[in-house]
């Protein structure tokens, strides 16, 4: 895990239409997201003056939030325009992390109700100098107890800020001396890791979860169309932890991480306990791809 960069003491953040420094933002006790984690989140990357997926995680916090009915929504347009706002003020074109987030709104009095929610939804924009959380090098994983949330339970696909499971599994990573900790589906298959898409190859064919219990995410597809345009053999299907063990590669796939190889699982080693040839291809690749059709920054 990195540590902080000394510039993000001097950022500034926008909150619901103004910029403030880091000092200053804030939302409302009242605010949903602090009532019941009643949120929405999107997480970007910005690389050499491109936003990485642009539209795709603006289309997902719209649909985001529109299953969790919220009222009063800004268009995709308006939230674009906060982002580039909040970047300019930063000056912000590269090797920085934006944190997305949409709330239902300040309540009119504490509960959970969204009745009592009448003045439409909150929006922050968290730009930080952040590189990659994780090191190319590889890190070291342990399987947590906490199961990931099953869609009869909170489907998935809505990219929510209600994240105690996945803060369960952290902590037990934490306590096990590990960089992150996989998380099982209730059916005991690989899931996903606290933070992150999961991938591993076998005999040159990449796989990965179902995204049934995982989180759909946008990284995951874009190693997934990296595969179709290089014909690489890839495959969504259930996956044990015993062929995860026993796999040539894993490695995780994320905003926040990009693509970090998986060396040790619980103590087994895989594959040769080295970064495989297959992500290191596909680290450059992915690369490639993003410094290259990302959404411009307009300064």
């Amino acid at each position: 895990m990195t540590g902080v960069d000394p510039r993000n003491e001097n950022i500034l953040v926008y909150v619901n239409g103004e910029l403030k420094p880091r000092t200053e933002a804030r939302v409302s006790v009242f605010d949903s997201v602090v009532q019941g984690g009643d949120a929405v989140w999107e997480g970007l990357r910005v690389y050499r003056g491109r936003i990485a997926a642009f539209a795709a995680h603006l289309a997902r916090l719209q649909n985001s939030a529109k299953t969790l009915a919220f009222a009063k929504v800004p268009s995709s347009d308006e939230v674009r325009a906060a982002v580039f706002e909040t970047l300019k003020a930063n000056d912000m074109r590269d090797a920085a992390h934006i944190r997305l987030t949409l709330t239902r709104g300040e309540k009119i009095t504490s509960g959970m109700n969204p009745r009592l929610n009448q003045s439409g939804c909150s929006l922050i924009v968290l730009a930080e100098w952040k590189p990659p959380v994780y090191s190319d090098n590889g890190i070291r994983v342990i399987t947590a107890s906490t199961r990931r949330n099953t869609p009869s339970c909170l489907d998935s696909k809505i990219h929510h800020n209600n994240l105690l499971n996945n803060i369960l599994a952290s902590i037990e990573a934490n306590v096990a001396g590990a960089d992150s900790a996989i998380m099982l589906d209730l059916h005991g298959f690989v899931s996903e890791t606290n933070d992150t898409n999961l991938f591993m190859v076998r005999n040159g064919v990449v796989c990965t979860p179902h995204a049934d219990a995982c989180l759909p995410g946008l990284t995951r597809q874009m190693i997934l169309d990296i595969c179709r345009d290089n014909d690489i053999p890839a495959a969504e299907r259930n996956l044990s932890l015993t062929e995860l063990y026993t796999a040539d590669e894993v490695f995780t796939s994320g905003t926040m991480g990009e693509l970090t190889p998986i060396l040790e699982a619980d103590g087994r080693t895989i594959g040769d306990g080295t970064v495989g040839e297959m992500t290191r291809r596909l680290q450059a690749l992915h690369r490639e791809l993003a410094y290259r059709d990302g959404e411009a920054v307009p300064f």
